[in-house]
Formats: C-alpha cells, structure tokens, sequence
C-alpha cells in the first residue's frame, strides 16, 4: 500500500487529553478487555471501576505529550487513509457527504456518546458524528489477532467511515426502530454494511491515478490484508476466542464470513448501490 503524508487536516489529536483509567492492567489488557466486552456481550470494563467525566474531557491526568518517531508514523498513516477516505465519499455522495474529525487518543477518552461506548475498539459515535480511534488497536489486531499490514488498519477507519456515511443518508436510525439482537439484527446489517462501504472505498483507492501527499493507492496483496482483518474480527471468532463457544444470538457484527463478504463485495464493486445488507440480513 502507497501512502504519503498529508496535513492530518482530518484528526483530532486528543493523544495529550487522554489518559489511563485501567489501573494497573496497561493498554495491552485493556484492549483485550474491550474485545471480549464486544464478542460477549458483557461488560468486562465494569471490573477496572472508577467514575465518568463529561463529554470530550480525558479520563485520567493529561500532561506533556510524549510520542515516538513511530507513532508519528502512525499518525500520518491514519491522517492520510482518513483524508482519502472522506475525499472519496464527497466524490461518491457530492453535498450530501459532511466531512467530520478522527480522533486520535491514548488508552481511554470520553466521546459524546459515553466512555461505555468505546467498548467496540475504534467506533464512530453518531451523537457528535466522529470517529475514535487508539493506536494501540492496531498492534492488537496484528499480534493478537492475526491481521498485520497497512491496509488491514486501513480497512478498520474506512469501516468507521463508513458509520459516518450510514448516519448522514439516516441508515443508522434502524437499529433504533429494530432493536432486537442477534445474527439477523439491523445491527448485524449495519456493521456488514460499513464493511461493504469500506471495500467501496477500497475499490477506489486500488484504481490508477495520480499519486500525492495524502493520499493512498492500493498495491497487489492489499486487499487479502484486508479480507484476513475482516475475518479476523468476525463475531463467531472473537466469541470462540474469549469463550470456547458461539452464540449467534448475541452477534453484533456479522460472522468472518459474512464480513469478508461484504468487503468484497464493496470492493469489487466500488457501487455503495451494491451494499443493501439489510435487504440480505435481517430476515
């Protein structure tokens, strides 16, 4: 995958306003503890304890922003992918698509929609229409769970992106009017959508054009990255994983299966006509 820094025009850098709140465990456990709070369905975060703080705020004590050269690195990686990200949905969408902010931030932070929330790893809160994102994830997702490569982290903020894309059309309403769990729930179909939405991004990257600072062009190889992050995450593997069994009944983002579906789907397309999950999943 070919990337070049931008201006990080698209983050919010949140790194310095953000702290622990884990105690003891370091962000490595805390992680695991959001993963098998997501695959479960139990809310593993409630054993660290402590309070809340108000929307925006840090959790935990800010100070002097310590980073490395490869954090930085990072940085520009996750700038670029979310501008191209977005530049690509103004040019699918036109007036309809609102540019909004990634916010970058350290071990735990208070969204608008609640620490809780963060419980899904990277997640787009709809209440202040932003994505949040802690770096830390993406070494979780290669070592941890077998997904390395630029483009799978890349796959993760599209997918994000993609949430935001759902909110401004009024997809995400849904959930809301079907509030129902499991397998063949809106929510499935909302996730399985985002995927499908990310491959749409995907397809667009992977064309030939003029390459430039913040931007992103797409290399042979990069999208099985993509397709391994995708089931990496799937439900029914992160289920096994933190339990030894499958419940279908409690899944919130669609099978591997179902997520390397989608994806593909998006990605071969590049047409988000293409991407009706709800018409496919909650039957």
């Amino acid at each position: 995958m070919r990337w070049a820094p931008g201006d990080r025009g698209d983050i919010q850098d949140a790194r310095g306003s953000s702290g622990m709140r884990v105690g003891s465990i370091g962000i490595g456990g805390f992680l695991v503890l959001l993963l098998l709070s997501w695959a479960t369905g139990t809310d593993f975060l409630s054993l660290l304890g402590g309070g809340t703080s108000s929307p925006g705020s840090s959790v935990g004590t800010s100070g002097e922003l310590r980073t490395t050269p490869e954090e930085e690195r990072m940085m520009d990686f996750v700038g670029a992918v979310a501008k191209d990200t977005q530049d690509t949905w103004q040019q699918v969408l036109g007036n309809r698509y609102q540019r909004t902010r990634l916010v970058v931030f350290r071990d735990a932070y208070e969204s608008a929609c609640g620490f809780a929330q963060s419980a899904t790893g990277p997640f787009y809160c709809p209440s202040d229409q932003k994505v949040y994102l802690d770096l830390g994830f993406f070494d979780e997702l290669s070592k941890r769970f077998g997904a390395p490569g630029d483009f799978a982290a890349a796959y993760v903020i599209a997918h994000e992106f993609g949430h935001h894309v759902q909110n401004l059309l009024g997809t995400t309403g849904r959930v809301q009017q079907d509030p129902r769990p499991g397998a063949t729930s809106a929510s499935v179909a909302l996730e399985l959508q985002a995927d499908c939405y990310a491959g749409v991004w995907g397809h667009v990257a992977s064309k030939d054009g003029q390459f430039q600072a913040g931007r992103v062009e797409l290399e042979p190889g990069d999208a099985d990255e993509a397709l391994r992050a995708a089931g990496a995450i799937g439900d029914d593997r992160l289920q096994r994983m933190a339990t030894g069994r499958v419940a279908p009944e409690r899944f919130t983002h669609g099978s591997s299966a179902q997520r390397i579906e989608w994806f593909r789907r998006g990605m071969s397309s590049g047409d988000p006509r293409q991407c009706d999950t709800f018409a496919r999943t909650t039957q």
